[in-house]
């Protein structure tokens, strides 16, 4: 966490293999993301990443392939210390992620003994753990969450949300047009709404652009998911290949 702002940055990791996950951790990430929804990983692969990331002492986030309840416990079992649940649209989407998060009476998550819970060892520790340090971000993008946004932000064990914005854009049919002023205007209702209520406000700096960056810290975000491996990798190779060969 970046002690100036306060900004908290992370980044998504698409490609399943450790050395991904270490590098991003040194390279002084406050927290990296799992990516489910958008890639080809595994849970046993997202197993070996969470446990890189955790032992790498970066806080390990997990984002889903959809607002599933068993695959929300799976991953929280694997030692996910953050959920990112896409497309939330409405109350009821809120409550279902909260409900898959924790155990009765909070929720409705089913016990059992796994790595998050040190195989049996520390239950009781685990659960006392989870209650105060659980992040739980929805992610609002699509055009019918802003129609709902009240009642989304208003859900208790919300921590915060991440816009994504091209489903956001694309929902709007408008498909990776970020400089559309509609859809600025759509970010913006977000973060006035959002302001009433104390959660950490993301959002997706898709490229590598620390001038986006810091557009986006002026705005009010203090939770970046900053570009992706992917991106990142071919941002530096192609810069890499245009200096020696230029």
């Amino acid at each position: 966490m970046s002690k100036k702002k306060k900004i908290s940055v992370g980044s998504w990791i698409t490609l399943g293999h450790p050395s991904i996950a270490e590098i991003m951790c040194k390279a002084g990430f406050d927290w990296l993301a799992v990516d489910l929804e958008h890639s080809s990983i595994t849970l046993k692969e997202a197993e070996e990443l969470i446990r890189i990331i955790n032992l790498c002492k970066v806080k390990p986030f997990v984002r889903l392939t959809s607002n599933n309840p068993d695959q929300i416990k799976r991953v929280l079992d694997s030692g996910a210390e953050g959920i990112i649940v896409p497309m939330v649209n409405n109350h009821q989407d809120a409550i279902n992620a909260v409900e898959a998060c924790y155990y009765p009476p909070l929720g409705k998550r089913s016990v059992g003994l796994a790595r998050a819970q040190k195989y049996g060892v520390s239950l009781n520790e685990y659960i006392k753990w989870k209650k105060k340090n659980l992040t739980l971000i929805v992610q609002i993008e699509h055009i019918n969450a802003v129609e709902n946004l009240e009642e989304i932000f208003s859900t208790k064990k919300i921590d915060g949300y991440m816009i994504g914005p091209y489903d956001l854009s694309a929902s709007m049919g408008i498909p990776g047009d970020f400089k559309n002023k509609k859809l600025k205007n759509i970010i913006n209702k977000i973060v006035k709404k959002a302001s009433k209520f104390k959660l950490k406000k993301g959002i997706h700096v898709v490229e590598p652009n620390k001038k986006i960056f810091n557009e986006k810290i002026k705005q009010g975000f203090d939770m970046i998911a900053y570009s992706l491996d992917i991106r990142m990798l071919d941002v530096a190779c192609r810069n890499i290949i245009s200096e020696i060969k230029n």
